[in-house]
This record gives C-alpha cells, sequence and structure tokens, in this order.
C-alpha cells in the first residue's frame, strides 16, 4: 500500500482560488473538507496566522470532489465495518 511520504499544504492563496473555481460558499467548502461551517474554513484561509490544511483533510476534500457517489458510500460503508457511526446527508447549503 502506498502511502504519502512529503506533503507541503496548499496555500492561503491556493485555497481561495479552489473556492472561487467551484463558486462556492465558505460554508460549502466547510461541508467538502469536514469542518463544521464557514467560521472553520477561514481559519485556513485568512487571519494573521492561518492554519495549515492537513493532508488527511485535503485528501477528504479532493476525494468528495473527485469521486462518485457509489465509490464515496463503500468507503462510508467500511467505516461503519471499523465500527464508526455515521450518517451521510446534503450539506448546509
Amino acid at each position: 500500500m502506498n502511502k504519502i511520504t512529503r506533503y507541503s499544504p496548499p496555500s492561503t492563496d491556493d485555497l481561495e482560488q479552489l473556492k472561487r473555481e467551484l463558486g462556492m460558499t465558505g460554508n460549502q467548502m466547510a461541508d467538502l473538507a469536514g469542518l463544521a461551517d464557514g467560521r472553520q474554513w477561514r481559519k485556513y484561509t485568512g487571519g494573521a496566522a492561518p492554519r495549515e490544511l492537513s493532508a488527511q483533510m485535503l485528501f477528504m476534500l479532493s476525494a468528495r470532489l473527485t469521486l462518485p457517489d457509489e465509490v464515496l458510500e463503500t468507503v462510508y460503508a467500511k467505516m461503519r465495518e471499523v465500527g464508526a457511526d455515521i450518517e451521510i446527508g446534503q450539506g448546509g447549503e
């Protein structure tokens, strides 16, 4: 199994550009990345000391942008098999 051996997070400008390209709101980007709301998303895109987006969070965001729902459902099923209790539904906006 391959693993990520080096990771440099996207810059705040990169994240803002992605948001613009997708035409999404901060709340929608938060949903995509698995964050609570747009305020949390802004912690990664601004302020005096923005947070770095983890490889795991970027992987989730990228998977949700790339993979069809049927494939994502197989991942959610594996999460349940491992013991997670998750519910999948529509995002906030």
